[in-house]
């Protein structure tokens, strides 16, 4: 066997496999969030399906999304090996109980990582296996005064079961037919159990995140007294608190005015 694969096969091996696509998922919650904030835009859902479209039809990002879902495969895996393989090593506990302190995320990130990973099937799911693979997404037309930029919006039936977009002008006017995963998205968060699900899964992505984060930069050596504490206030303060509550605000607001419709 091969240094190379005595190394990735090693316990050191997988934390530092699972450490860069931690880092690497990590990424993508600050692109994702961003993206998903189009859905506050007071537009109808023309901001969030023009992003929606994008992200499954350009191919540059087709590649990296297919990358991210083999890196949530993998980062779940090798959790599961490691821990398996821990406790096979240490099946009765120890008489005295180590006295170093150790956070509540830190010794549950296996139920933290399982109430995520059942969200990420339920949530890719609903969202996006209905908008790439199945009919259950309507579609919206958007039409756009190019003189006054005033937009109006109708429901739009394709004569074409394949269709996925079209964007023409007639008479000074732009017509833009999308698929309409905005509507779907309001009609998820408009069920309370589905809005609950989504804030629990918030919480475990907070405190898998504000360990997780800081722990992918100690496994990776990249630990200095001058760099840490920024590493500490990012992996607090951003993956463990403003981005999940960015997060967590969507379906809260959506369903709050569900309640008004």
């Amino acid at each position: 066997m091969s240094e190379f694969k005595q190394t990735f096969n090693s316990s050191l091996g997988k934390k530092l496999i699972m450490a860069l696509t931690g880092l690497f998922l990590c990424t993508f919650l600050i692109v994702h969030l961003g993206g998903n904030l189009l859905l506050f835009r007071d537009d109808d859902g023309y901001g969030f399906n023009m992003y929606a479209n994008f992200l499954t039809h350009f191919p540059p990002i087709e590649v990296i999304a297919y990358l991210l879902y083999l890196s949530i495969v993998v980062h779940a895996v090798y959790a599961l090996v490691l821990t398996i393989k821990n406790r096979k090593a240490r099946p009765v506990s120890y008489a005295s109980t180590n006295k170093a302190p150790a956070t509540w995320s830190s010794k549950n990130m296996g139920l933290l990582g399982s109430i995520l990973l059942l969200f990420i099937v339920i949530h890719m799911s609903d969202f996006w296996f209905a908008y790439k693979y199945s009919h259950k997404v309507a579609y919206k037309e958007y039409r756009t005064d190019l003189a006054t930029d005033k937009t109006t919006s109708v429901d739009y039936v394709p004569v074409s079961p394949n269709f996925e977009k079209s964007v023409s002008t007639e008479n000074n006017i732009e017509i833009v037919r999308v698929k309409d995963l905005h509507a779907r998205v309001a009609n998820s968060f408009s069920n309370l159990l589905y809005v609950i699900f989504y804030v629990i899964a918030m919480f475990a992505v907070s405190f898998h995140l504000v360990h997780g984060f800081q722990s992918a930069f100690r496994t990776l050596g990249w630990v200095h007294r001058k760099y840490t504490p920024v590493v500490y206030f990012i992996g607090t303060w951003l993956f463990a608190v403003i981005i999940p509550i960015g997060f967590a605000a969507m379906p809260v607001v959506y369903y709050i005015q569900s309640l008004g419709k």
